[in-house]
């Protein structure tokens, strides 16, 4: 038997298969890896700026809507467990369902960006700006009477809008990446029982991003 023959009458590249998915999410996962080491300096970055500011930090509820955001970040959360139960359906095969829960992400993670945007649109309404507080504004009254501190609130704001813009950005990208996956892949039936690759790479990257929302709602808003 001839090499060529040999090749034609092997299997439909089982093999070649695994070690790309391998490959794929080795991939992704140094990717992450990247990401943490960005985050962390960003949010330790963040740690030591106010605690080692001269001064009183201005209280979370005085300046921004936490209720606002808690249900923002209540629909993170639920956008990831619809990834996974978008990973679980192409897992059984369920080609229906993949498209149900990919849909679903997309639009938590749309919504999630939308409600950011509104959030800093009326936060910039009340004079809370990346430099600190602007002249005239709502906010600038709360830190002529005192119940804003005056020393650390650019400090504040430059603080504040790097770390939730910067998520910010990672959502979007995540949400640009499930809606080509799902216009131009699940529509189109690309993932099977048997590969799923795409579906499985991005939603550790989503996870990933909610995590990091998480702690920096956790640090930012509620500390």
């Amino acid at each position: 038997m001839t090499h060529a023959t040999a090749s034609l009458m092997r299997p439909p590249f089982p093999a070649e298969r695994g070690v790309d998915a391998h490959n794929l999410k080795l991939g992704m996962w140094v990717f992450l890896a990247s990401e943490v080491m960005f985050f962390t300096a960003l949010i330790g970055s963040y740690v030591i700026l106010r605690f080692g500011a001269p001064g009183e930090w201005a209280k979370p509820g005085v300046v921004l809507n936490i209720p606002v955001t808690a249900f923002n970040t209540f629909l993170l959360i639920c956008s990831s467990v619809s990834m996974v139960k978008a990973f679980a359906a192409i897992s059984d095969g369920d080609q229906k369902m993949l498209k149900v829960w990919l849909l679903v992400t997309i639009i938590g993670g749309a919504m999630f960006v939308g409600i950011q945007a509104y959030e800093y649109t009326h936060l910039i309404h009340r004079g809370f700006l990346p430099s600190g507080v602007r002249e005239g504004s709502e906010l600038a009254e709360l830190v002529a009477n005192g119940t804003l501190p005056a020393a650390t609130m650019g400090l504040y704001g430059s603080t504040f809008y790097a770390m939730t813009g910067f998520h910010g950005f990672h959502v979007t990208c995540g949400v640009v990446a499930m809606a080509y996956l799902y216009l131009f892949r699940v529509r189109r039936g690309k993932y099977s029982q048997q590969d799923y690759r795409g579906i499985e790479a991005v939603g550790l990257y989503w996870h990933f991003v909610d995590l990091v929302w998480i702690i920096l709602f956790t640090i930012v808003y509620l500390i």
